[in-house]
């Protein structure tokens, strides 16, 4: 049967301000996007549902880059550049970034301090003049036929209105996309989706004692589930050292329904079991871990606000980034950025990586700007998790390395487009490359690869 349903009265909105961009969401495509646009000269605003800036990076407690390198024939290189140097130097600065470490001993990721990222992406955004509304929760779009006219968000003041000429949706859901009618595909398009995790952090571990436990724990878990004294959602677990070795991030968890299918980032009462039960999950993980060496004293120091999203929505555009397209390390004529991850598909009860050919391929896949540009819709673009991916294509490029490089672009676009009184879908692609790499980014193409890491 339908729910029932109650009919609002109509109201005038206030005007929140008017904008040449909007961008709604602050992970790191938003942080990105923001930023290009005001370095740009576009009065830009930036609006996020928390009171901090890095997404899932902060708000899931996930404390680790992804995709920021690629190993290239064996070797490894920083292939995402540009805005996201600026922000980890800033990061660097506050003494709270790590150098990279080896996964599956092919590809490297780096921890941060989730503190020190809050605190260098306000400084990033206050250098550039950007306006950041915090605590505004995007909640429907009025619109003028294939235009956005005004974003509405939900704030302690009530709802408020934002008109922007240009918007970009970094939402991760696609939620403004949504609201704004563009077409969509969820998960696997047969309800499937990557599972969520509930990451948390533990402090007073001895590092002497534990030295490298990420090498020992997984014989430690075989171990404890033939004994039958503990069981574990997923095979695959995540236990590293941050910045300080006393301190250390954990993930052992994943988040499923009754059926077991995973838990959905856009159905609330799914996130609201979900949320119990990953804290729930946290908390069997750390009984198992007070028995590994060097974990004895240990204590949980934090659990997130939230629970980690992989999947939910993703926007389609001209063109869907494909898993064939990641592993084949593809070139695009409109390439305005990088991925170097490969695909990570969080599958019922564990975690799966597929690289392409190592040492034989280049290690890294360009991305068109045409999946940054949604179907249907004039004044919008989208970058991050939500951007015009296939399902398999998506388990790579949602990474926070390609959301920096999305980001920027839709970012630079948007601010193109304006100068050239001109949509996004129409601006000439070869001027957003030159300003692309003008400005430091590596977009691939016919680019020396970055040397460093």
């Amino acid at each position: 049967m339908p729910k029932k349903t109650i009919q609002e009265p109509a109201r005038q909105i206030p005007l929140y301000g008017e904008y040449e961009v909007a961008v709604l969401g602050g992970g790191p495509a938003g942080i990105a996007a923001a930023v290009a646009a005001a370095r740009a000269g576009r009065r830009t605003l930036l609006i996020e549902r928390y009171g901090f800036l890095g997404g899932m990076g902060t708000a899931a407690g996930v404390t680790n880059f992804c995709g920021l390198h690629a190993n290239v024939h064996g070797e490894m290189h920083r292939v995402v550049q540009g805005i996201a140097s600026d922000l980890l130097a800033r990061i660097d600065r506050l003494d709270g970034l790590n150098a990279p470490h080896l996964i599956l001993g092919k590809i490297f990721a780096q921890a941060y301090d989730t503190a020190a990222y809050k605190i260098a992406a306000d400084d990033l955004l206050a250098a550039h003049k950007v306006d950041i509304l915090f605590h505004a929760l995007g909640a429907g779009v009025v619109m003028d036929e294939r235009r956005i006219n005004v974003l509405m968000v939900e704030t302690k003041a009530g709802r408020q209105a934002v008109r922007a000429d240009i918007f970009i949706d970094c939402s991760g859901d696609g939620d403004l996309a949504a609201w704004a009618g563009a077409p969509f595909e969820v998960g696997d398009n047969a309800g499937g989706m990557m599972y969520p995790s509930m990451m948390f952090r533990l402090n007073g571990i001895d590092p002497e004692k534990a030295g490298d436990a990420w090498r020992t724990i997984p014989a430690l878990m075989e171990k404890a589930e033939a004994a039958g004294t503990h069981r574990f959602p997923r095979k695959t677990a995540i236990v590293r050292p941050q910045r300080s070795g006393i301190e250390w991030r954990v993930n052992f968890t994943q988040l499923a329904r009754e059926d077991g299918s995973a838990v959905s980032g856009i159905d609330p009462d799914q996130m609201t079991r979900g949320e119990i039960d990953g804290r729930r999950q946290a908390v069997q993980a750390f009984e198992f871990l007070r028995t590994v060496p060097g974990f004895e004293k240990s204590y949980i120091v934090d659990l997130p606000p939230q629970l980690g999203i992989r999947e939910t929505r993703r926007v389609i555009g001209g063109y869907m980034l494909s898993g064939e397209d990641v592993l084949g390390c593809a070139s695009f004529e409109d390439s305005i950025g990088v991925n170097g991850w490969p695909m990570e598909q969080h599958v019922a009860g564990d975690v799966t990586f597929t690289f392409p050919p190592i040492p034989e391929s280049r290690g890294f896949n360009e991305l068109p700007y045409r999946m940054l540009v949604p179907e249907g819709i004039d004044n919008l673009l989208m970058a991050g998790r939500c951007a015009s991916m296939t399902h398999e294509g998506q388990s790579a490029a949602r990474v926070s390395g390609a959301c920096f490089a999305m980001g920027e672009a839709a970012g630079s676009a948007a601010a193109l487009a304006l100068a050239g009184n001109t949509i996004p879908r129409d601006i000439a692609v070869e001027k957003l490359q030159q300003g692309l790499k003008q400005q430091g980014a590596f977009i691939g193409r016919d680019q020396k690869v970055p040397e460093g890491l």
